[in-house]
């Protein structure tokens, strides 16, 4: 069966992918008629799975009716205890814990949208967001509560602290236990698939965050195209005689196929994307078991693979790695994975082989998906991974792709440009920057920054980034963010950040740093001043300090393709002290 043969089969009229169209920001926009109206719908239908186990953490066990129970219980504090209603803004900082789930679905079943800040952020990075998104309500854990604690009580903000003991708490805030009781009803509120659910931050060209806000309607779509893209694969393993799964396509709503219920380990923070909705409110949306990492660590990832039987690895190809190289890896069963792979950065075609041949029946993926999609894109598993190693796969039908020239005209197939997308999965914009939205977002499309080439059937291969951005692991790291804080540093005349290749975590961070004349700084002092500034995954792991002017062209532009392409330090006289 050919590709498009089972995109008909599986969206044909009465099918559970049936298409529809729908208006989006007042232009007809195909979607899927099927898809839960809101997340309220989409939790409120998780009750169904009872007793089932939805989260392992650390030991826990927490059922559907659990979870739910505690979800319920959240909402009504919210609406009653501090007159949280639609619209507002509820910030979650916390690192991966049960409660930052429990949040997330309280938050957005009443209406309130979510606001996801990142775990790794120090206090200015807090600080900037809690002014940008105002929420009405933080809820932390104890270590976020600390970093919150002063950006809070300035702006009149109260907290909720989770997993806080019984210990003293900064002013104005309380803890999770003596406020939620369980038994309490979910308060009645109307949300619709137009509202505002979630606001993400991803780091902005700027030099700040910009906050990334998505619909209810968005954000269901999207996992509904998760699963779409697993259904189209099924199809075709089955026509041509396969079980299903077999090519390890099956997405985070797709069938079980033979190796029973599917079992997805949470190794990505639920602050990004990815395991906010595929992961998460995949897992959450098909009733299936999600397997919670402290941190993460490739051992004690494959401990809960084998002890848990997961079945679904979803991160960035940094963690396929990490597993893989894990000098106990053949001491575990991995047999139960079916998926190994995910998204966020690329992966090198040694990789997608080695997944390939180091787990018994997982079978390589990834995914070309951003903040402002949802982490939904297109998508290569199975056979097509492995005869288009460097592809990130094809679409599905409710999304667009183009290549297109700077004048924003399409491209010839094979011809290189910059990647569009369009589809009611998109972000309706930028939180308070109606400038940037509109420079984003053009006549329904997501002008991605992005360069690629599509291929005569379809398949999309990303050469380049138009952004002046490093993906360190999975994580967008944007250079001039990293140079305004570099900046700040009164030794500092003139600073340039890049990437350099790095063989596990994709590209690691680089600067070359010109020093004032007359003043000393060395690598190390720099990185200690950032680190009051910046998280640790912003910080450059290559410095490069010298006395020398950095090059520019005619017009005065930093010439970084050459910092990048030369090996300053040998290049450069530094001394060993400035190395």
């Amino acid at each position: 069966m050919s590709y498009s043969q089972a995109v008909e089969a599986v969206t044909a009229p009465g099918a559970r992918f049936e298409l529809t169209t729908v208006e989006v920001a007042g232009r007809p926009t195909r979607a899927f008629r099927n898809a839960p109206s809101s997340l309220r719908e989409l939790f409120d239908a998780a009750r169904r799975h009872g007793d089932s186990t939805f989260m392992v953490y650390e030991g826990e066990r927490w059922t559907f009716a659990d979870t739910m129970a505690e979800v319920d219980a959240l909402a009504a504090v919210l609406v009653e205890d501090y007159g949280i209603r639609r619209g507002d803004r509820v910030g979650i900082a916390m690192r991966n814990l049960p409660e930052w789930v429990v949040s997330f679905a309280a938050i957005t079943s009443i209406g309130a949208v979510s606001v996801s800040f990142n775990a790794w952020w120090v206090t200015d990075e807090v600080d900037f967001a809690i002014g940008d998104a105002t929420p009405s309500l933080m809820i932390v854990d104890p270590e976020r509560a600390e970093r919150a604690a002063d950006p809070c009580e300035r702006r009149g903000i109260p907290l909720i602290v989770a997993r806080g003991g019984s210990g003293p708490l900064p002013a104005g805030a309380r803890h999770w236990t003596e406020l939620v009781e369980r038994g309490t009803p979910m308060p009645e509120v109307d949300v619709h698939g137009e509202d505002d659910a979630t606001i993400l931050y991803t780091s902005g060209t700027t030099g700040t965050p910009k906050g990334a806000v998505s619909t209810h309607r968005a954000i269901c779509q999207a996992l509904l195209g998760f699963s779409c893209r697993g259904a189209i694969e099924v199809a075709r393993e089955k026509a041509d005689g396969e079980p299903a799964g077999a090519a390890g396509s099956t997405g985070p709503d797709g069938p079980a196929g033979e190796s029973g219920p599917r079992v997805f380990i949470l190794i990505v923070p639920l602050f990004h994307v990815t395991g906010c909705i595929p992961v998460m409110l995949g897992s959450f949306a098909a009733g299936l078991k999600l397997v919670m990492m402290y941190r993460w660590d490739a051992r004690r990832a494959l401990e809960l693979i084998e002890a848990e039987k997961v079945t679904q690895f979803v991160g960035v190809p940094t963690q396929a790695w990490d597993l893989l190289e894990c000098p106990d890896f053949d001491s575990f069963d991995t047999s139960s994975l079916r998926n190994v792979g995910g998204g966020g950065a690329p992966a090198p075609p040694k990789l997608v082989r080695r997944v390939q041949d180091g787990f018994a029946h997982g079978g390589p993926n990834i995914g070309y998906g951003m903040t402002e999609t949802n982490a939904y894109g297109p998508q290569n598993s199975g056979r097509d991974y492995l005869t288009h190693p460097t592809s990130t796969g094809r679409g599905t039908p409710i999304m667009s792709v183009e290549i297109r020239d700077p004048d924003g005209n399409p491209v010839p197939v094979g011809a290189l440009g910059e990647i569009w997308m369009a589809g009611p999965h998109l972000i309706r914009g930028y939180w308070n920057r109606p400038d940037e939205t509109a420079e984003t977002i053009v006549d329904g499309w997501l002008h991605t920054g992005d360069l690629g080439r599509l291929d005569e059937d379809g398949f999309l291969y990303i050469t380049d980034r138009a952004k002046d951005m490093v993906l360190r692991g999975g994580e967008n790291v944007y250079c001039a963010e990293v140079e305004a804080a570099i900046y700040e540093h009164p030794a500092v005349y003139e600073a340039a950040v890049y990437g350099l290749p790095h063989e596990r975590l994709g590209e690691e961070v680089a600067a070359t740093v010109r020093v004032r004349e007359g003043e000393h700084l060395d690598a190390d002092g720099l990185r200690e001043y950032l680190g009051n500034h910046l998280a640790s995954f912003k910080i450059p792991s290559r410095l490069h300090m010298t006395t020398s002017e950095l090059p520019r062209n005619a017009s005065g532009k930093m010439l970084k393709r050459e910092l990048r392409d030369s090996d300053l330090m040998e290049d450069q006289d530094l001394t060993p002290s400035q190395r």
